[in-house]
């Protein structure tokens, strides 16, 4: 039964997860950030302790990949490898949008397709269109989108879009389609990494510790400037 600790960091939220056997042990969350530079470290240390406490061998880490804050995803990432160097066990790195995505789904939300978006200011978002059938399938991959009122209307046309995340709150101003739903409040959680986390962990997902960097200071450099987030 495998225990992992899960780490996100991508946006303004801190959070920490413990998972034993795919079930939260233990978790801490910050919602007023960003803070990560003071509270990730603090929140490690809390689980590491309770996993201890509790005779809890963690078999792996696994931390949100982005895309996300330049800032936020560093910080988590450094803190990830730097816990399995020291523990020596894998590295397990989740897309941040699939986190949000899982966690909507989870909430009770239903759509035929879902959007999350991490704001990118400007007209601009990450986002990424998904669909739940049985399993979370990727129907368009990440990218930088410049939103109008058009951007998503080739799904839109084919069945309802849930628009969710940060990036969403904008997006609401402006796409007016009868297909288009738009939810609250969900950011991505280390809880929610949990789903793909034991998934990953099971099949051997994982990465190379020294040469991971996370999604979005290696794809999106090339065609979003730096610190835009």
């Amino acid at each position: 039964m495998s225990c992992i600790l899960c780490l996100e960091t991508a946006t303004r939220v801190c959070s920490v997860a413990l998972s034993s056997g795919g079930n939260i042990v233990f978790k801490k969350e910050d919602h007023a950030g960003p803070s990560h530079a003071v509270l990730l470290g603090v929140f490690v240390q809390e689980a590491v302790a309770f996993a201890r406490e509790n005779q809890l061998k963690i078999d792996a880490v696994a931390v949100s990949e982005g895309p996300g804050s330049y800032t936020g995803l560093r910080i988590g990432v450094s803190e990830a490898k730097g816990l399995c160097y020291g523990l020596d066990i894998p590295l397990i790195a989740v897309p941040t949008l699939e986190i949000m995505t899982l966690q909507a789904v989870a909430m009770g939300y239903k759509a035929d397709y879902y959007c999350p978006m991490i704001d990118a200011r400007r007209m601009e978002v990450y986002a990424a269109i998904y669909r739940m059938n049985k399993i979370l399938e990727v129907q368009r991959p990440v990218s930088a989108d410049i939103v109008d009122e058009n951007t998503y209307d080739n799904f839109l046309a084919k069945g309802t879009v849930l628009f969710f995340g940060d990036g969403a709150l904008k997006v609401e101003t402006i796409i007016s389609h009868k297909n288009a739903i738009f939810a609250k409040n969900i950011y991505p959680l280390a809880s929610g990494i949990v789903p793909s986390a034991h998934e990953y962990y099971k099949n051997k997902r994982f990465q190379d510790v020294a040469y991971f960097e996370p999604f979005y200071l290696k794809e999106f450099q090339a065609t979003t400037p730096k610190n835009r987030i």
